[in-house]
């Protein structure tokens, strides 16, 4: 185990960071969701602000067309140039889905974003419950392609591109789906249930092994075997780690952002790097249409 390997803290101070996705122009680009706003870990080291004022982004994914499909309320697209923001996708709260928490992309740009049956962050009278996945197809047409998902968090493609991860954080278990090539998906079987911690946001390394924040004072990221047993864990001071991805210019700088619970101040969240041995898959670009 790597618990006594200290990642490289590059910057704190936001309430809840999310999202983190590398765009090899710009660098890092992770939201606060509690704080609001989208921001970039460039180069130089300094955080700067992509985005104001949007607070609940849980996922971001590059677009193609030079901008940012964001979730929160809704799942839209926000250009880099400062151009209308675009919906894709609106929540319906009177079907049970107030919004969208972590989403990513498969091979061909597609979406796939797991809906949220009440917030788990922000004050909210419905009792708790369980959401689903939904794609949303290049033509920006969308459709359930699974449910019963108790909180839905991280998102991420085997290798291969024939299997999709997904955290359930509630059922403390990240689960596994066959996938068509039309972008069905097979039934839901359990990958890895966590003994400390709950599984949040994930990413996927080349050789199969999935990493997986572990919030609910789970102090850092799992590494998970392709068979689906505990390879190692990275430890990082912060109780709520609550996402990671693969980033730099050979993939293999780990990046894991955490949040403020339990911290000495609800302005804790950071972000820290972590140099790995193998490299991660890396995620496409959105494609969907914007029209």
């Amino acid at each position: 185990m790597s618990e006594d390997v200290q990642p490289e803290l590059l910057v704190r101070g936001y309430g809840l960071v999310e999202g983190p996705v590398w765009d090899p122009e710009r660098g890092l680009i992770f939201s606060d969701v509690l704080g609001g706003g989208v921001f970039c870990l460039g180069p130089d080291g300094e955080a700067t602000v992509l985005f104001e004022h949007r607070r609940g982004i849980g996922g971001i994914a590059l677009h193609a067309s030079g901008g940012l499909v964001v979730s929160g309320r809704n799942v839209s697209f926000k250009p880099f140039d400062g151009g209308p923001t675009r919906l894709l996708l609106d929540r319906n709260p009177d079907a049970g889905n107030v919004g969208y928490n972590d989403l990513t992309t498969d091979d061909l740009g597609r979406i796939y974003v797991g809906s949220l049956g009440n917030s788990p962050v922000f004050e909210d009278d419905r009792a708790p419950a369980a959401g689903d996945l939904y794609l949303i197809e290049l033509d920006g047409t969308a459709r359930q392609v699974a449910a019963d998902v108790r909180l839905t968090n991280g998102l991420g493609f085997s290798p291969d591109g024939r299997t999709l991860y997904h955290s359930d954080s509630l059922r403390r278990t990240v689960f596994c789906y066959a996938v068509a090539e039309d972008g069905s998906l097979g039934g839901k079987r359990p990958f890895h249930t966590h003994e400390q911690g709950v599984p949040d946001g994930l990413a996927v390394a080349g050789d199969g092994s999935v990493w997986v924040a572990l919030a609910g004072g789970g102090h850092g990221v799992d590494v998970i075997g392709p068979d689906g047993g505990l390879k190692d864990h990275i430890r990082i001071p912060d109780p709520m780690c609550t996402s990671v991805c693969f980033g730099g210019p050979d993939l293999r700088d780990l990046y894991i952002v955490s949040g403020s619970d339990d911290a000495p101040n609800d302005r804790y969240g950071a972000v820290y790097r972590y140099r790995t041995e193998v490299a991660g898959v890396p995620v496409a670009a959105c494609r969907v249409a914007l029209d």
